[in-house]
Protein backbone atom coordinates (compact mmCIF):
# COMPACT_ATOMS: atom_id res chain seq x y z
CA UNK A 1 0.00 0.00 0.00
CA UNK A 2 1.10 3.57 -0.66
CA UNK A 3 0.80 5.71 2.47
CA UNK A 4 1.15 9.44 3.01
CA UNK A 5 2.36 10.58 6.42
CA UNK A 6 1.81 14.25 7.20
CA UNK A 7 4.25 15.46 9.84
CA UNK A 8 7.99 15.08 10.32
CA UNK A 9 8.13 14.84 14.11
CA UNK A 10 8.45 11.84 16.40
CA UNK A 11 4.95 10.56 15.66
CA UNK A 12 5.28 10.81 11.89
CA UNK A 13 8.67 9.14 12.01
CA UNK A 14 7.42 6.29 14.23
CA UNK A 15 4.31 5.64 12.13
CA UNK A 16 6.12 5.96 8.81
CA UNK A 17 9.01 3.71 9.84
CA UNK A 18 6.65 1.03 11.15
CA UNK A 19 4.63 1.05 7.94
CA UNK A 20 7.82 0.63 5.92
CA UNK A 21 8.88 -2.26 8.17
CA UNK A 22 5.55 -3.86 7.29
CA UNK A 23 6.24 -3.55 3.58
CA UNK A 24 4.32 -0.40 2.68
CA UNK A 25 5.76 2.51 0.70
CA UNK A 26 5.58 5.81 2.58
CA UNK A 27 5.88 9.40 1.45
CA UNK A 28 6.44 11.85 4.30
CA UNK A 29 4.80 15.18 3.53
CA UNK A 30 5.82 18.58 4.82
CA UNK A 31 5.56 22.22 3.78
CA UNK A 32 8.64 22.02 1.59
CA UNK A 33 10.17 19.17 -0.39
CA UNK A 34 13.62 19.84 1.10
CA UNK A 35 12.54 19.46 4.75
CA UNK A 36 15.58 18.11 6.62
CA UNK A 37 13.66 15.74 8.89
CA UNK A 38 11.82 14.27 5.90
CA UNK A 39 15.09 13.78 4.05
CA UNK A 40 16.55 12.06 7.14
CA UNK A 41 13.48 9.80 7.20
CA UNK A 42 14.22 8.74 3.63
CA UNK A 43 17.91 8.21 4.36
CA UNK A 44 17.07 6.03 7.36
CA UNK A 45 14.37 3.91 5.71
CA UNK A 46 15.69 3.32 2.21
CA UNK A 47 13.93 2.83 -1.09
CA UNK A 48 10.41 2.42 0.31
CA UNK A 49 10.62 5.91 1.85
CA UNK A 50 9.95 9.11 -0.07
CA UNK A 51 9.49 12.75 0.80
CA UNK A 52 7.56 15.59 -0.78
CA UNK A 53 5.19 18.46 -0.16
CA UNK A 54 1.84 17.91 1.56
CA UNK A 55 0.16 18.05 -1.86
CA UNK A 56 2.56 15.51 -3.39
CA UNK A 57 2.16 13.17 -0.44
CA UNK A 58 -1.64 13.41 -0.48
CA UNK A 59 -1.72 12.63 -4.19
CA UNK A 60 0.68 9.68 -3.67
CA UNK A 61 -1.04 8.02 -0.73
CA UNK A 62 -3.91 5.57 -0.84
CA UNK A 63 -4.40 6.51 2.82
CA UNK A 64 -3.20 9.52 4.80
CA UNK A 65 -1.90 9.56 8.38
CA UNK A 66 -2.19 13.00 9.97
CA UNK A 67 0.68 13.20 12.46
CA UNK A 68 1.01 17.00 12.48
CA UNK A 69 0.69 19.25 15.53
CA UNK A 70 -3.05 19.59 16.10
CA UNK A 71 -3.23 23.36 15.89
CA UNK A 72 -1.62 23.17 12.43
CA UNK A 73 -3.46 20.08 11.14
CA UNK A 74 -6.17 21.84 9.14
CA UNK A 75 -3.62 24.09 7.45
CA UNK A 76 -1.44 21.11 6.58
CA UNK A 77 -4.36 19.09 5.22
CA UNK A 78 -5.58 22.05 3.18
CA UNK A 79 -2.08 22.21 1.69
CA UNK A 80 -2.61 18.60 0.67
CA UNK A 81 -5.50 19.84 -1.49
CA UNK A 82 -9.01 18.52 -1.24
CA UNK A 83 -8.86 16.92 -4.70
CA UNK A 84 -6.02 14.69 -3.45
CA UNK A 85 -7.83 13.76 -0.23
CA UNK A 86 -11.29 13.09 -1.64
CA UNK A 87 -12.46 9.52 -1.13
CA UNK A 88 -9.44 8.59 0.97
CA UNK A 89 -9.12 7.64 4.63
CA UNK A 90 -7.48 10.23 6.85
CA UNK A 91 -6.16 8.55 10.00
CA UNK A 92 -6.05 11.40 12.50
CA UNK A 93 -3.54 10.86 15.30
CA UNK A 94 -3.21 14.53 16.25
CA UNK A 95 -4.39 16.39 19.34
CA UNK A 96 -5.39 20.09 19.44
CA UNK A 97 -2.78 21.07 22.04
CA UNK A 98 -2.32 24.84 22.34
CA UNK A 99 1.08 25.83 23.76
CA UNK A 100 0.61 29.58 23.12
CA UNK A 101 0.38 30.33 26.85
CA UNK A 102 3.13 27.92 27.87
CA UNK A 103 2.89 24.72 29.86
CA UNK A 104 0.70 22.90 30.45
CA UNK A 105 -1.02 23.31 27.09
CA UNK A 106 -4.76 23.83 26.78
CA UNK A 107 -7.03 22.32 24.15
CA UNK A 108 -7.77 24.59 21.19
CA UNK A 109 -10.96 22.61 20.42
CA UNK A 110 -12.89 21.04 23.27
CA UNK A 111 -16.20 19.96 24.84
CA UNK A 112 -18.79 20.32 22.04
CA UNK A 113 -16.34 19.83 19.19
CA UNK A 114 -13.07 18.10 18.40
CA UNK A 115 -10.23 18.33 15.93
CA UNK A 116 -11.34 15.05 14.41
CA UNK A 117 -14.77 16.54 13.71
CA UNK A 118 -13.26 19.71 12.29
CA UNK A 119 -11.17 17.67 9.86
CA UNK A 120 -14.23 15.67 8.79
CA UNK A 121 -16.28 18.86 8.29
CA UNK A 122 -13.48 20.51 6.33
CA UNK A 123 -12.99 17.46 4.10
CA UNK A 124 -16.47 15.93 3.78
CA UNK A 125 -15.46 13.64 0.91
CA UNK A 126 -12.73 12.03 3.04
CA UNK A 127 -13.23 9.35 5.69
CA UNK A 128 -11.71 10.50 8.98
CA UNK A 129 -10.81 7.86 11.56
CA UNK A 130 -9.46 9.03 14.91
CA UNK A 131 -7.11 6.63 16.66
CA UNK A 132 -3.78 6.25 18.53
CA UNK A 133 -3.94 9.81 19.94
CA UNK A 134 -4.13 8.65 23.56
CA UNK A 135 -0.58 7.37 23.94
CA UNK A 136 3.11 7.96 23.32
CA UNK A 137 4.24 7.18 19.78
CA UNK A 138 6.53 4.32 20.84
CA UNK A 139 3.52 2.40 22.12
CA UNK A 140 1.44 3.22 19.03
CA UNK A 141 3.64 1.01 16.87
CA UNK A 142 4.77 -1.45 19.54
CA UNK A 143 1.96 -2.21 22.00
CA UNK A 144 3.89 -5.22 23.35
CA UNK A 145 6.26 -2.72 24.97
CA UNK A 146 4.03 -2.64 28.07
CA UNK A 147 1.88 -5.25 29.86
CA UNK A 148 2.44 -7.80 27.12
CA UNK A 149 0.40 -5.64 24.76
CA UNK A 150 -2.73 -6.05 26.88
CA UNK A 151 -4.15 -2.50 26.90
CA UNK A 152 -6.54 -0.50 24.79
CA UNK A 153 -6.57 1.60 21.66
CA UNK A 154 -9.67 3.44 20.48
CA UNK A 155 -11.09 4.15 17.03
CA UNK A 156 -13.94 6.40 16.00
CA UNK A 157 -15.30 7.69 12.71
CA UNK A 158 -18.41 7.89 10.60
CA UNK A 159 -17.49 5.26 7.99
CA UNK A 160 -17.63 1.64 9.10
CA UNK A 161 -15.49 0.26 6.27
CA UNK A 162 -12.84 2.92 6.92
CA UNK A 163 -12.69 1.93 10.58
CA UNK A 164 -12.34 -1.71 9.57
CA UNK A 165 -9.41 -0.87 7.30
CA UNK A 166 -7.72 1.17 10.04
CA UNK A 167 -8.35 -1.66 12.51
CA UNK A 168 -6.50 -4.01 10.16
CA UNK A 169 -3.55 -1.62 10.19
CA UNK A 170 -3.63 -1.48 13.99
CA UNK A 171 -3.60 -5.28 14.09
CA UNK A 172 -0.53 -5.28 11.85
CA UNK A 173 1.11 -2.93 14.37
CA UNK A 174 0.59 -5.61 17.02
CA UNK A 175 -2.68 -4.53 18.62
CA UNK A 176 -4.89 -7.40 19.74
CA UNK A 177 -8.42 -7.47 18.34
CA UNK A 178 -9.92 -7.66 21.84
CA UNK A 179 -8.15 -4.42 22.79
CA UNK A 180 -9.28 -2.33 19.80
CA UNK A 181 -12.43 -0.55 20.93
CA UNK A 182 -14.73 1.18 18.43
CA UNK A 183 -16.26 4.12 20.29
CA UNK A 184 -18.66 5.13 17.52
CA UNK A 185 -18.85 8.10 15.19
CA UNK A 186 -16.35 10.94 14.86
CA UNK A 187 -17.97 12.95 17.68
CA UNK A 188 -16.37 10.42 20.05
CA UNK A 189 -13.03 12.05 19.23
CA UNK A 190 -14.04 14.69 21.80
CA UNK A 191 -13.44 12.24 24.62
CA UNK A 192 -10.16 10.84 23.37
CA UNK A 193 -8.79 14.34 22.78
CA UNK A 194 -9.97 15.55 26.21
CA UNK A 195 -7.96 12.71 27.78
CA UNK A 196 -4.76 14.55 26.87
CA UNK A 197 -4.71 16.89 29.89
CA UNK A 198 -4.86 13.82 32.15
CA UNK A 199 -2.18 12.08 30.06
CA UNK A 200 0.07 15.11 30.47
CA UNK A 201 -0.56 15.22 34.22
CA UNK A 202 0.35 11.54 34.58
CA UNK A 203 3.47 12.08 32.49
CA UNK A 204 4.42 15.05 34.65
CA UNK A 205 3.90 13.09 37.87
CA UNK A 206 5.81 9.99 36.74
CA UNK A 207 8.34 11.40 34.23
CA UNK A 208 7.44 8.38 32.10
CA UNK A 209 5.42 8.31 28.88
CA UNK A 210 5.35 4.53 28.54
CA UNK A 211 1.86 3.93 29.93
CA UNK A 212 -1.61 3.44 28.51
CA UNK A 213 -5.25 2.78 29.34
CA UNK A 214 -6.59 -0.71 30.05
CA UNK A 215 -10.32 -1.17 30.59
CA UNK A 216 -11.17 -3.44 33.50
CA UNK A 217 -14.74 -4.47 34.29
Amino acid sequence: MKVAVFGTGMVGDAIGSKLIDLGHTVMMGSRTRDNEKAKNFVAKNGEKAKNGTFSEAAEFGDIIFNCTAGVASLEALRSGEEKNLAGKIIVDISNPLDFSKGMPPSLAVVNTNSLGEEIQKTFPQSKVVKTLNTMWCGIMVNPAMINGGDHNVFVCGNDTSAKEEVTNILTSFGWKDKNILDLGDITKARGTEMYLPLWLSIYGATSNGAFNIKLVS
